[in-house]
């Protein structure tokens, strides 16, 4: 579970989101994919087990022993998918720059005629643009 709480869950809500938490941390435990799927179906049925309750206090207590349980029991070494934070690949997508185009040699250019035809229209369709705004006395200055 998240420590900052920004919204007001439901009673479902919170439900939900132990369970998928239960079940990350299952994940964790067991990498393998059939010891896995038992734990999650042992975990499913005392869920299930649950559902019936009407009394509000005595669902809301069972909740409470829920995330506590979860919390003492949590797996030290979670997984972590690759592109979210904390994986391996977060933010590992570099930013090349538009200019970079502008370097290519002529003939790796003709193998995309009618895109460069097109970026060279935009650029100077930016300059002119550029130019109207702050003046071509702006662009001698830099």
């Amino acid at each position: 579970m998240t420590s900052l709480t920004t919204t007001i869950l439901s009673h479902k809500q919170r439900v939900c989101a132990l369970y998928k938490e239960a079940a990350r941390n299952l994940q964790s435990m067991y990498p393998e994919r059939h010891r896995f799927r038992y734990h999650v179906v042992l975990l499913r049925d005392r869920f299930d087990q649950n559902a019936h309750i009407t009394d509000v206090r005595e669902a809301k207590k069972i909740l409470v022993e829920g995330e506590k349980e979860l919390w003492e029991k949590h797996y030290p070494s979670r997984i972590r998918f690759g592109e979210s934070p904390g994986g391996a690949a977060f933010n590992r997508t570099k930013y090349i720059p538009d200019w970079v185009l502008d370097t290519w040699h002529p003939y790796e250019k003709a193998a995309f005629p009618e895109y460069f035809a097109r970026r060279e229209i935009r650029k100077k369709e930016y300059l002119e643009r550029w130019e109207n705004k702050y003046g071509q006395k702006a662009a001698e200055e830099v």
